[in-house]
């Protein structure tokens, strides 16, 4: 019985470790299959062989030998666990179960098992070592191993005890003396949360860098664990586990070490045999290498017997050892991988600390243990994090942690309440205790403070504070003396700190925290260690006894003395403290060898540099406050250049952090200024310390800020921190961290921050529960506009109540509740919801989103006195409130249709409905849309992609007929598109009541309702068959108030073309229709061609066969359409004669056709417009339509388009103006573009012929000049751009006197030479109606003859860079002498040289009359004034006027003939009173004879000398018949004004002085004034881009006082005042004939600004008023506004860029209208709005004289774009419109586009610097073609494709895309 129960309990225990035992053996199956044979020889083995799984042939194998019965097996086991080398925990069991306990039994039955057993090894398993070859000897050894092993588990569990027993504390670092013995053994644990690698992993890669990425963070979800849940997952698995455990400083990590080694000596981790700890700030004084064995024996703890035997029982029990590395981030040394070579190293192979920290890691060394790994979350190995798992965060305390942790340290304490209460009360202090080893402090400081008895206990504010407050306390406590103050304590001290100041800062620079004795003096020594500053332990390095090591207590305690060392130091001044400033350094160097001591050190340097340390540092730095105050101000400052720079999350706290230290108000809201107010937070762990800082620095300042919390792990604490914040507007949480808990958390912290106005609770697991508490605080939240509660865990049954709980929140515009888990039926409660909540604009659902719009009004408002006025308010309300419904992919179906047609039904103020994206069918659409006439909706409804079909189209279509105030249906089967729109109800109301009241005879009933509303109907892409086309023709011919038809895309064919064709008289108020894409044919172009006859009200057909067919009709209005308009502006009036228009483009057509479509065309009364586009017309076709052209009586304008021309056809084409005498203009352009202009009647008009870049040659010149003879009112000819030649051109002249040109002819770039230009002059003497001769040879290669009457006396030749050379120049004399009438002879470089000049100017005469000749060459820059006055007196006659322009090279002479001269006499006596040198005598003597009746002389950018300044001032200026004087860009030297002003005094007879950009300021002009009293004559005054200030101005004033003769004065870009021009509008009113005033670019502002228009308005005969460039401003605006209807003259009004707004400028324009005369306006760059404008526009039909207008940069966009292209129609003479740098779009350059063609005299139109694209630009392209008149249309730097611009140039020149 008692064997069958052990073979029982045998059975057991095996089976219980049976897998284990598998595994073990699967390493030596053939050593376990020799056994097995041994035990059982019968056993046959071919069971096993043909078996390839090891763990499958063990498991076997064990099996047969379990089954041979318990005696065996029993042996078999013993057997196993003498020979194999197993774990440990296996094999007690397998012993113990075995009966292993009876030595004897057991010694006999191992040599039985090994006398027989065969001599092999198992193979993979280490064979144990004996210290005997007897089997006996052999057990005994192995339990001698075991029992030393034991020894050693025990000795280090004492060792452990001791080191971290309950005789030692176990909280947090105890800092200036022992604790009470309660407190002693007290542990308050920490919160600790267990996350993956994966986030530090991203922390360490970057390590001051925040995450933008919410994806991955999302996955890092912490947990909260308890630190012995770590090993609860430790496996038999043979693999080396990693702990990683990383803290912020002070959170305990190292006493939590310390507390797990004593739990584990305790026995509560029972997982593991031995647990070790090292500590890197020990293992950093380790310098040589060594073994595994040495790196645990003779660093820890030796065996006291069998050191190899305890060694190897440790390899073999690895799995159930526990290493612990305390202090990573401590480390000196560089750790990498393990080295490649050694894949499984020996273990006494001597390493180092890093490599055998490494191999530990990787499993190269104990494979299988765990090594748990503690670091400040800094820069760790690649290795470590891709290999941890799991990692864990120590976050310290938490605000019960904070309570229980106070609580037993002041449980001795009679005042344990009041500390603890103080505690909790004081949010900062509390912030700072959830770090554990402030928290001690904190205690510490507290408890000193409250055993004094203070009325009021205060304690710091800061860090660095607590621990200068903690230093005073500790020596405090030890002053045995009576009571000394600490300013004596400190003096005393002062030594000993500077000391252990410098002991620290060394270490830090050193990278050294541990010190040895002789690191220490010994009053330092005995100060810190008197005063608990320094510990004191055992530092053993290897194989050296043991020594005496220091340390601080606490890393941040050497930190901070380090700190207070630099502070204090005198050999370390401001800028060397700046260097010290280790932030920076921190966040930009990737490697952090250079900071990885310093955590906290910045941090320090900055509290010590607040004011409240100075008396502190004063003290102990023997200095004064100034002293202290300069060193303090460079920490501030690099706080204040760090703010400037761009930072992330983790920077904006650690700076916050600093700011917080330094409690700089200040410096605070400087940070917060810098950062804009916007704070982003990604993935890093907030502390509610954190947090506190942050909340410094916002509160700071005033201005509202942005906080956005995304991925970060916080404490609930923090949220209570975060509640002080005053500023937040916007906050914002993401994270799936956040739930239930922390919404309950928030909702208490909501109601404090006041000024919040979006919340974002986002990416969250917050459900029903948590939002109900949030819901119950919203409407306290007075200032909330927006919540955002996306991607959380709400579900169905939540969303009924979501709009009733939220229309409680005041001002709420936005609820965003996507991403959340809804159904059909929450969206159907959520629409009846919105539609009931009285607050609501707007629901919208489409799949997971999930959005509700509030109107964000209370619904409580005050109760008004007057009731009437309360029911008013009521309606206003009600009349505001517009609702839209969207729910969009629903998958609402047509059972669904019903209850929604309800929820239509029920709400009275829908906007817009969107169901588009559901399943409702024809059906439920029929259902929805049978119920629309009862439902209100303002906007559109939506039910598109709802697989509807043909019979959905037609109820939408039935839909138009029986819902009144429908206006448009939009629908498409192929892209299942269905949209419905409406007119407002306000605007159907109007609408109706508008057309009621013009109609007396107005029927009654839906007829006359439906008339009210014109309506478009948009149904394309739907391909319907032909049965379906008859159905769908029987609802559109009810359609009767249908304006806007589209059927496009819909393969109708010619069939269906006609079939709508027929429809088309029962469409009254047609305006478009359109049927592109309808695969038509030229049949149905012929169909709709007689639509033209036989429809009188189609406007034009414009019909595309390309590839993408275009058809579109356009109609006129209606007769009674146009009734009802009466009363407006009519924009078109040539509209009303019903004008028709046809255009074909691709569309290949042969003679006959054409000849068909001629002849259908010929029976449309009122064509006025044909254009053929794009269709390959032949000779013959396009012959054809010349031959038809008088038969269409009515047309304005043939266009061939893009067609290629022959030169037959050219020439075809321009004999056109013989075949139809109404062409008045025939224009083709590269050979592929004709216009054709026609009159309506046969007149006798001027007719031009342009064929520009045609190639017409010389060939061909013969046989176009027989078609010009024929033409006898041809005003212009342009054959510009072709191929004619010096021969062409000389042909071409010939025949000149046979064509009767009155006009231009425009030879221009024809590849002609000097030879040609020479036929060009000669022209001017053998055709006597020429007028002028303009040749260039430069790259524009101009070539212009211009006619005129008979009787016009004016010739000109004009020739410009013609470079004529020497065999050219007899030629062009001889020519130049035959023209005697010649009046005005203009060279521009035509590379001729003085010598040549001379010639000329000596050729040149004629018998009667002036001639005035202007040589422009560059050497004229160069020549003296002597030398081009001695090259003036050449010609024959008298000089009348020399003009001298140096910086264009300009010498103009005028020459009157014949010739008079003076007498000798009066020669000589000028001549004396000159006073020149012998030298100049001749020349002078010259230019007097010359020079007697001289009447203009111009100089600009001369530099006289004084002999050039004397014949100035006294030959020139005092000649008797000189009129006008110009000297501009001059100098002069030093007595040269003065010369100048006395030659001015003798000009008597002077009526226009020019003295502009000569620099005079105010003493120059005093000097001025007396000639201008003696200028009796004076009419122009000219004195712009000088330095006249306000007392120039008035001595002006006093000179101009009697000028009753002025007309003109020009004082622009000087330095006029309001001061000045009061001077000068004093006299203004006594100018009776002044015309012009020109004040622009001065500093006048609206003061004088209304002085001036005051005056100016006495001056009745004010032609030209220019202003521009100063400040005036509506006020003058409003003041001119009154003087202009006293300016009846005026003509010219330029204020640009005077500041004039929307109010001025309205006053402005208003009164403009006065000034009917009014040519030319400016008023850009002013800011009149789209008010002023309209203003405007309302009145430039007023201005029938006005030729240009100019509104650059006034903001002119689309929507004024239409009155202003009307008003500019109905100027009729206006030439040039400037509207460049506006922002005119697309449908402003339709505007314009519309009205040119009615602009006859319009020469430009600048449109640069637009928004027009490329729709813009080709529409004004094709307007274009129509203006013959309009030279260019600038579109520079508008978004316009270059492929389009290049294309639009080519087509029309005229169109310019670049700036030059």
């Amino acid at each position: 019985m008692q064997l069958q129960m052990e073979a029982m309990d045998l059975q057991r225990d095996i089976a219980n470790a049976r897998p284990q035992l598998v595994e073990s053996l699967s390493h030596a199956p053939e050593w376990l299959l020799a056994k097995a044979k041994h035990f059982l020889p019968h056993m046959d083995p071919s069971h096993v062989d043909g078996i390839a799984d090891h763990k499958k042939k063990v498991s076997l194998l064990l099996d047969m030998l379990e089954g041979a019965g318990p005696t065996i097996w029993k042996q078999f086991i013993q057997c196993v666990c003498m020979e194999c080398s197993l774990p440990m925990d296996l094999e007690v069991l397998l012993l113990s179960a075995s009966g292993e306990g009876n030595l004897n039994q057991k010694q006999e039955a191992f040599a039985e098992a090994s006398a027989q057993s065969p001599p092999s090894q198992p193979s993979g398993l280490e064979r144990r070592r004996h210290g005997s070859n007897s089997p006996a000897n052999g057990k005994e050894s192995k339990q001698q191993r075991l029992d030393s092993a034991e020894r050693y588990r025990r000795l280090v569990i004492t060792s452990t005890c001791q080191k971290y027993g309950n005789k030692r504390a176990a909280g947090p670092a105890v800092l200036g003396q022992a604790q009470p013995p309660a407190f002693s053994q007290a542990f308050v644990n920490l919160v600790i949360r267990q996350s993956k690698a994966s986030r530090l992993k991203e922390r360490a890669d970057k390590p001051r860098e925040d995450s933008t990425g919410m994806q991955e963070a999302e996955e890092c979800v912490d947990t909260a664990v308890k630190i012995s849940d770590l090993f609860e997952s430790i496996v038999s698995s043979g693999t080396t586990r990693i702990i990683l455990l990383f803290g912020k400083p002070g959170m305990g990590k190292t006493m939590l070490m310390h507390r797990l080694c004593q739990k584990w000596a305790e026995g509560a981790l029972h997982q593991f045999l031995f647990t070790f700890l090292f500590e890197f700030r020990q293992l950093n004084l380790i310098s040589r290498k060594l073994t595994l064995k040495e790196l645990l024996f003779d660093l820890l703890l030796q065996p006291e017997d069998s050191p190899e035997a305890v060694f190897h029982h440790l390899l073999e029990n690895a799995r159930r050892i526990l290493f612990i590395f305390d202090g990573l981030d401590e480390f000196v040394g560089n750790i990498g991988h393990p080295s490649s070579s050694c894949v499984s190293p020996a273990f006494h192979r001597p390493m180092s600390i890093s490599e055998l920290f490494a191999n530990l890691c990787f499993g190269k060394l104990l494979p299988g243990c765990t090594v748990l790994v503690t670091s400040r979350p800094k820069k760790l190995p690649d290795f470590l994090l891709s290999r941890a798992e799991p990692l864990v965060e120590i976050w310290g305390f938490d605000h019960e942690k904070v309570e229980e942790y106070a609580s037993h340290y002041f449980h001795h304490h009679p005042f344990k309440e009041q500390a603890v209460a103080h505690l909790k009360n004081n949010s900062k202090l509390l912030s700072m205790c959830f770090i554990p080893a402030l928290c001690c402090i904190v205690c510490a400081c507290l408890e000193y403070l409250l055993m004094k008895r203070l009325v009021k206990v205060e304690l710091p504010q800061t860090m660095t504070q607590f621990y200068i407050k903690m230093l005073l306390i500790f020596i405090s406590k030890q002053q045995t003396e009576g009571s000394v103050s600490e300013d004596m304590q400190l003096s005393h001290h002062r030594l000993a700190i500077l000391g252990l100041c410098d002991l620290a800062l060394k270490g830090l620079e050193e990278k050294k925290i541990v010190f040895y004795v002789n690191d220490i003096p010994e009053h330092v020594k005995e100060f810190a260690s008197l005063h608990g500053l320094l510990t004191v332990f055992e530092v053993k390095a290897s194989g050296s006894l043991p020594e005496a090591g220091h340390a601080f207590v606490h890393l941040s305690l050497q930190e901070f003395f380090a700190a207070l060392g630099l502070m204090i130091n005198h050999a370390v001044d401001g800028n060397c403290l700046k260097k010290k400033f280790s932030l920076k350094s921190k966040w930009t160097l990737k490697n952090e060898a250079r900071t990885e001591f310093m955590e906290n050190f910045h941090l320090f340097l900055s509290g010590l540099s607040s004011k409240g340390c100075r008396t502190f540092l004063a003290l102990l730095a023997e200095q004064n406050q100034a002293w202290v105050r300069d060193k303090q101000a460079a920490i501030l400052q690099s706080l204040r250049k760090l703010a400037a720079t761009n930072l992330t999350g983790p920077k904006i706290i650690e700076l916050c952090h600093c700011t917080y230290e330094t409690q700089d108000l200040e410096l605070a809201q400087h940070v917060g200024s810098q950062l804009n107010f916007k704070y982003e937070f990604r993935n890093f762990r907030l502390t509610p310390l954190d947090v506190s800082a942050l909340v410094f620095v916002i509160n700071s300042g005033h201005d509202l800020t942005h906080l956005d919390f995304a991925g970060c792990p916080m404490e609930l604490d923090c949220l209570e921190v975060l509640a002080s914040c005053k500023n937040i507007e916007h906050l914002s949480f993401r994270s799936r961290k956040y739930g239930d808990e922390f919404a309950a958390a928030l909702s208490k912290s909501l109601l404090k921050i006041k000024s919040l106005k979006t919340l974002e609770l986002t990416g969250g697991n917050i459900t029903a529960l948590g939002l109900t508490g949030l819901a119950q605080v919203f409407p306290n939240c007075l200032q909330l506009e927006e919540i955002n509660l996306q991607d959380n865990r709400l579900r169905d049954q939540e969303m009924g109540k979501m709009i009733e709980m939220f229309s409680k929140v005041e001002k709420l515009k936005k609820i965003d509740l996507s991403h959340n888990d809804i159904s059909v039926k929450s969206v159907l409660t959520l629409a009846k919801g919105a539609i009931t909540c009285p607050n609501v604009t707007e629901l919208h659902i489409r799949k997971d989103t999930v959005m509700i719009y509030f109107s964000g009004q209370s619904r409580t408002t005050p109760r008004l006195p007057n009731l009437r006025r309360r029911e008013k308010k009521k309606e206003n309300a009600a009349q505001i409130r517009n609702v839209k419904l969207r729910l969009q992919d629903c998958s609402l179906d047509s059972q669904d249709a019903v209850e929604i047609a309800a929820l239509l039904r029920d709400c009275s103020h829908l906007s817009e409905v969107d169901l588009s994206g559901n399943q409702l069918g024809d059906e439920g659409c029929r259902e929805l849309l049978e119920s629309l006439p009862k439902v209100c909706i303002s906007k559109q409804l939506d039910v598109s992609n709802n697989q509807i079909s043909v019979d959905g189209v037609c109820c939408l279509l039935n839909a138009v007929n029986t819902c009144l105030n429908v206006v448009e249906l939009e629908a498409s089967l192929r892209h299942q598109t269905a949209i419905l729109k409406f007119i407002g109800d306000k605007e159907f109301a109007s609408t109706h009541s508008r057309d009621t009241s013009l109609s007396v005879d107005q029927p009654s009933g839906d007829e006359s309702q439906k008339s009210v509303v014109s309506r478009k109907i948009r149904l394309t892409d739907s391909g319907f068959p032909t049965q379906d086309l008859d159905k769908l023709c029987t609802v559109l011919k009810k359609c009767n108030s249908v304006s806007e038809l589209d059927l496009s895309n819909n393969s109708l064919g010619d069939q269906g073309v006609r079939k709508l064709v027929e429809l088309l008289p029962e469409l009254k108020a047609l305006s478009s229709l359109k049927l592109s894409g309808n695969q038509i044919s030229l049949s149905a172009v012929f169909c709709l061609a007689q639509c033209l006859a036989a429809l009188e009200h189609i406007k034009s057909i414009d019909i595309s066969l390309g590839n993408a067919q275009s058809v579109h009709l356009t109609f006129w209005e209606s007769a009674s359409d146009t009734s009802r308009s009466a009363g407006r502006l009519v924009a078109h009036p040539q509209h009303l004669a019903k004008d028709h228009r046809f255009c074909l483009r691709e569309c290949t057509m042969d003679p006959q056709d054409m000849d068909r479509l001629c002849q259908i065309l010929g029976e449309c009364a009122g064509l006025t417009e044909l254009e053929l586009s794009r269709n390959a017309l032949s000779d013959q076709s396009i012959e054809r339509l010349l031959i038809s052209l008088p038969r269409l009586h009515s047309l304005k304008l043939l266009s061939i388009r893009n067609n290629k021309f022959s030169p037959n056809c050219t020439l075809l084409l321009a004999n056109s103006l013989n075949l139809c005498e109404r062409i008045r203009e025939v224009d083709i352009r590269s050979s592929e573009n004709a216009f054709l202009h026609l009159a309506r009647r046969i007149e006798s008009q001027e007719t031009s012929c342009r064929l520009t870049d045609c190639g017409i040659g010389q060939n061909e010149v013969e046989e176009f000049c027989k078609i010009l003879e024929q033409c006898d009112r041809l005003a212009e000819v342009d054959l510009s751009g072709n191929q004619l030649g010096n021969e062409g051109l000389r042909r071409l002249l010939a025949r000149l006197l046979q064509m009767h040109i009155s006009r231009l002819l425009n030879l221009s770039r024809n590849k002609i030479s000097q030879d040609g230009v020479l036929h060009l002059i000669n022209t001017l003497s053998t055709c006597s109606n020429i007028s002028e001769v303009q040749v260039s040879l430069c790259s524009k290669a101009t070539s212009l003859i211009k006619f005129t009457r008979e009787d016009e006396p004016r010739k000109i030749l004009r020739l410009t860079e013609c470079n004529f050379q020497s065999e050219h120049l007899p030629k062009l004399f001889s020519l130049l002498q035959k023209c005697t009438n010649l009046t005005e002879y203009i060279s521009t470089n035509n590379n001729m040289a003085t010598r040549a000049v001379e010639d000329l100017l000596r050729a040149l005469r004629k018998s009667l009359g002036t001639l005035r000749i202007s040589i422009e060459e560059p050497w004229v820059c160069d020549e003296s004034i002597a030398s081009l006055l001695q090259m003036a007196v050449q010609p024959h006659g008298n000089v009348t006027e020399i003009m001298i322009l140096k910086d264009k090279g300009l010498l103009r002479v005028g020459v009157r003939f014949p010739c008079r001269t003076e007498k000798m006499e009066s020669v000589v006596s000028r001549l004396n009173q000159c006073g020149l040198e012998a030298k100049h005598i001749d020349l002078l003597q010259r230019v007097i004879e010359k020079c007697s009746q001289l009447q203009e002389l111009s100089w600009s950018h001369i530099d006289l000398n004084k002999a050039e300044e004397a014949i100035l001032a006294n030959a020139l200026l005092p000649l008797p018949a000189l009129r006008k004087f110009e000297l501009t860009f001059s100098s002069f030297t030093t007595s040269g004004m003065g010369h100048l002003i006395a030659g001015l005094q003798k000009c008597h007879a002077i009526e226009e002085l020019n003295l502009g950009s000569l620099e005079l300021d105010d003493t120059a002009i005093l000097m001025l004034v007396p000639g201008l009293h003696k200028m009796p004559l004076l009419k122009r005054l000219i004195l712009n881009n000088n330095s006249i200030g306000n007392k120039g101005c008035s001595h002006l004033a006093e000179a101009l006082k009697n000028a009753h003769q002025m007309e003109e004065i020009n004082l622009s870009h000087n330095k006029i005042e309001c001061a000045g021009l009061e001077k000068i509008a004093t006299f203004l009113p006594e100018m009776q004939n002044l015309k012009r005033v020109n004040l622009s670019s001065n500093s006048i502002g609206p003061a004088g600004g209304e002085m001036l228009v005051e005056a100016l308005a006495h001056c009745g005969h004010i032609e030209e008023l220019i202003l521009s460039r100063n400040q005036l401003g509506d006020k003058t605006a409003a003041k001119l506004s009154l003087s202009l209807p006293r300016m009846c003259h005026l003509k010219i009004l330029h204020l640009q860029s005077n500041n004039i707004g929307s109010l001025g400028g309205t006053q402005l324009t208003q009164a403009l209208v006065e000034c009917p005369q009014l040519e030319e306006i400016s008023l850009s760059e002013n800011s009149f709005g789209e008010g002023g404008i309209r203003s405007l526009s309302e009145r430039l039909p007023c201005f029938t004289q006005l030729r240009k207008i100019d509104l650059k940069f006034c903001g002119i966009s689309d929507g004024v774009s239409k009155h202003l292209a009307l008003g500019f129609s109905h100027c009729p003479i206006i030439e040039d419109i400037i509207l460049s740098w506006n922002s005119l779009g697309d449908e402003g350059a339709l505007e314009l586009a519309r009205v040119l063609p009615t602009m006859a005299m319009l020469r430009l139109l600048d449109l640069d610097k637009n928004c027009i694209a490329a729709r813009g630009a080709k529409t004004l392209a094709e307007a274009l073609a129509k203006c013959c008149g309009i030279q260019v249309i600038r579109l520079w730097s508008n978004p316009v494709p270059k492929d389009v611009e290049e294309s639009l140039t080519k087509q029309d020149a005229r169109l310019q895309f670049s700036f030059f």
